[in-house]
């Protein structure tokens, strides 16, 4: 039988939909907690500082506190405070000689990769190890896959999704009625009405969202055109970008100019503030200081660079100027980030994410409603998305969860205790997984959804207890962050409640004369 256009991209839809719906919907749910990547590293890392100090004594106080350790490095890289993140980051690449006679015992002490230090001192700062918000950034791109396999498997996946959206629009018959339709307690209709609008309210972000995703990856997913035209990928990076190429060591020693009156000036050239200072070659005559900006205020997501003599303080790159396509893959990629965003808008990406979420969500819950025949016994397909479903759906938000209370119970001195926040929340969602087999599937909907519930009430408890940044001594001090993480946390707990109430209550959505069905929603 032939098939009409809007026949073929339902079948479209649907399959492409389901195909990639589980790993679409940990994407779009880690990515929306993405939009506040440094509050959630900060609250993970309760001893930080509060306050936040100017960019270019933050700078001074951090190349002190590096030039004063003694060790022969040949890069040093300096992340700069902002209003988001108010510490300073700081990596230092020894030189290969140096690196080599660290390996020798009683020669030097080594170093670690990185430091975290007080921006106001530039003393380093002891704070708990943890992957804090990096890691559901990394994750809802990666999928805690070797590199570059999971991006890989991230950029089909949002192909998918770019497909699903198109199909779906051309599937829409009613497709502005159905922003404004949403019945409940209908079985089948109501998870399509909450669908459709889940989907139509944010048709926009959704299809930019998705195509900007594949964008910021286009150069890894589209390599061939460097490859051909480049014999070295940095030089592609130099011309387009204006990266500054590697200092070479003289051997002539030369102590650092001062490093603030650099980022000062830097910062009226690219009328912004800085982000990151790199300075190669410290301590030589040909030691250069490379000062990028902090791109927050505006879309474009890339911004220029100065580069300065280490020795002398000249000028030897003014800001670069990208072209069209560098600067719309910068555009790009700020719309994605949204690190442009100001505390509202930010809220307003993050419910819109949330929308994401609940569309992917929706859908895959749908394919399983509109499959089910009352009285037929379920076949294998059926019960395998319908246990996907419940593993996905009400087993992710029990690990991102249990990633948050683990920061908190976990002794804070814990050697390695990173790698093993990043496990307990593998865990936690692998033992939902497995248990929620156990229970049928309505109970397992309710008895996961309830679990989750309990954890995120868990976690602003934990933090009470175990630190001086509870809710009320952050209300009492004006500690907006860890108040409003706290509220958050409570929030979900909430939502996930109502869930919780919802799968356990059966609906009567239909009745005869004969016989009375009950359908559980």
């Amino acid at each position: 039988m032939t098939r009409s256009l809007r026949q073929s991209m339902a079948w479209i839809h649907s399959w492409l939909g389901l195909l990639a719906g589980w790993i679409l919907f940990a994407m779009f749910l880690t990515g929306t907690a993405s939009y506040f990547r440094p509050e959630i590293t900060r609250w993970m890392q309760p001893e930080l500082p509060m306050n936040r100090t100017a960019t270019a004594d933050a700078a001074q106080h951090a190349v002190t506190q590096l030039s004063r350790d003694g060790i022969r490095d040949q890069q040093w890289f300096i992340q700069l405070p902002t209003d988001r993140d108010v510490v300073t980051h700081v990596y230092a690449t020894p030189k290969p000689d140096a690196a080599a006679a660290e390996k020798a015992p009683g020669k030097r002490r080594k170093r670690a990769d990185e430091q975290v230090l007080d921006p106001a001192t530039g003393a380093p700062i002891h704070a708990r190890e943890t992957r804090g918000g990096e890691h559901f950034y990394r994750f809802h791109f990666q999928l805690q896959l070797p590199h570059p396999w999971g991006r890989w498997l991230a950029g089909v996946c949002a192909m998918f999704m770019l497909g699903a959206i198109i199909s779906g629009v051309v599937t829409h018959k009613r497709i502005f009625a159905d922003f404004f339709t949403l019945r409940w307690n209908k079985g089948q209709r109501s998870w399509l009405d909450a669908h459709n609008v889940s989907a139509v309210l944010a048709l926009p972000y959704h299809a930019v969202i998705t195509y900007t995703g594949l964008m910021t990856l286009v150069l890894m997913y589209l390599p061939y055109p460097i490859a051909i035209n480049y014999k070295q990928p940095l030089d592609f990076g130099r011309e387009a970008y204006g990266l500054p190429r590697d200092a070479e060591a003289s051997g002539r020693p030369a102590p650092l100019v001062a490093i603030a009156p650099l980022v000062r000036d830097a910062e009226a050239r690219l009328h912004m503030p800085a982000s990151r200072v790199v300075v190669q070659q410290p301590g030589d005559a040909a030691a250069t200081v490379a000062i990028s900006g902090a791109a927050d205020t505006r879309l474009n997501a890339r911004a220029g660079t100065v580069v300065y003599s280490g020795a002398t303080g000249a000028l030897l790159q003014p800001p670069s100027v990208g072209g069209a396509a560098v600067s719309t893959a910068g555009v790009m990629l700020g719309l994605h980030l949204a690190h442009f965003a100001a505390p509202a808008l930010r809220w307003v990406l993050f419910l819109l994410g949330l929308t994401g979420a609940a569309m992917v969500g929706t859908g895959l819950l749908l394919w399983t409603a509109a499959r089910r025949r009352p009285g037929a016994t379920p076949f294998f397909g059926l019960r395998l998305v319908e246990r996907l479903n419940i593993a996905t759906i009400a087993g992710l938000p029990i690990g991102m969860g249990a990633y948050l209370l683990a920061n908190r119970i976990m002794p804070a001195a814990l050697e390695g205790r990173a790698a093993v926040e990043v496990a307990t929340m593998f865990y936690a969602w692998g033992a939902a997984a497995v248990l929620q087999l156990l229970r049928p599937a309505k109970q397992a909907w309710a008895i996961l959804f309830a679990a989750g519930a309990a954890i995120y009430v868990a976690v602003p408890v934990a933090n009470a207890l175990t630190t001086t940044r509870g809710l009320l001594a952050s209300w009492r001090d004006g500690d907006g962050l860890f108040m409003g993480f706290d509220l958050a946390m409570l929030g979900v707990a909430a939502l996930l409640s109502i869930a919780a109430w919802r799968a356990a209550r059966p609906q009567a959505v239909r009745t005869s004369r004969q016989s009375r069905e009950v359908v559980h929603v």
